[in-house]
């Protein structure tokens, strides 16, 4: 067992796509979505071997509420239930991603703190009482664990590897409340209800090469749509002139909502014009969530 503290990143998810293909009569609604990872992140360790615990510090910390309720500890437990004589330890996390924003923050804590349980452990990432757990605290935690871009669908459960290039980008959250309950109602669908027509089923996307030119990408990642961003909007139209801002910087490709919101992207020619497109952002809207960086 490592007497030392162990130490990883919790990467922010990015839908890049997200089509709910329908809702099941358990009321989960059937999802598909091509997701990638951000350059930014919040940090996580583990001091294996102490009482289960979570000290919580950084920016956003006083958006995270009570420790007791964290993904990290409900994810430490949730593992331990699955893992005689589990070593937990004490959690420190450093709280650097806005919450309830669509990029999955809480999610890629709890995949950070099941990562390190399993190094403390010496389990594999690829042990299925892993990602039981994973999928047991949250449907975006799986997806989260390997923190790589794939094709996620179902309810997060069934991930296809899918290489992407490097896709300069800025991701901006207004800092608004979009509760993902409320986008989804907005949507309305009943269940046992599809959202897509048979043709939509069949026919999956082509997507391009990992080496194909990044033009080839954006045609493919726009012929497929967020199916929350409409709901999102209703639920809170700042969503849209998030969108519109950032596609109307120089340089921007595509620009879109993550997940259910509120968070924003869009993907730049390059990482020059996101920089530029963040600062202008930033300076208009100093109150915002504005990240430049890279999408992989």
């Amino acid at each position: 067992m490592p007497t030392t503290a162990l130490s990883d990143q919790a990467r922010a998810k990015v839908n890049l796509t997200l089509r709910v293909i329908g809702r099941r009569v358990d009321g989960y609604h059937e999802l598909e979505s091509v997701v990638v990872f951000a350059d930014c992140a919040d940090s996580l360790t583990l001091a294996p071997g102490q009482d289960l615990s979570l000290d919580a510090s950084g920016p956003r910390v006083v958006e995270c509420g009570d420790n007791a309720d964290n993904l990290v500890i409900k994810a430490a437990r949730l593992l331990a239930e699955l893992v005689p004589g589990l070593t937990t330890g004490g959690f420190a996390l450093d709280k650097q991603l806005p919450i309830a924003a669509g990029i999955g923050g809480g999610s890629a804590d709890a995949a950070a703190a099941l990562r390190l349980l399993a190094r403390a452990n010496g389990l594999a990432l690829d042990d299925p009482r892993l990602m039981e757990a994973a999928g047991r605290t949250g449907a975006d935690v799986p997806v989260c664990v390997a923190s790589a871009s794939c094709i996620m669908s179902g309810i997060g459960e069934k991930l296809t590897p899918l290489p992407l290039p490097r896709l300069p980008a800025v991701m901006v959250n207004p800092r608004v409340g979009v509760p993902t309950k409320d986008v989804f109602a907005a949507l309305g669908l009943k269940k046992g209800q599809l959202n897509v027509g048979i043709t939509d089923l069949v026919a999956a996307p082509a997507w391009p090469d990992r080496d194909a030119p990044l033009g080839a990408w954006i045609a493919a990642l726009s012929a497929v749509v967020n199916d929350l961003e409409a709901p999102a909007r209703q639920v809170q139209p700042l969503v849209g002139e998030v969108i519109a801002l950032l596609a109307a910087c120089d340089g921007a490709l595509l620009a879109r909502m993550s997940g259910s919101g509120a968070t924003c992207f869009a993907i730049f020619g390059s990482d020059a014009e996101a920089k530029a497109a963040a600062q202008s952002i930033q300076r208009a809207h100093p109150n915002w969530w504005v990240h430049a960086g890279t999408l992989s």
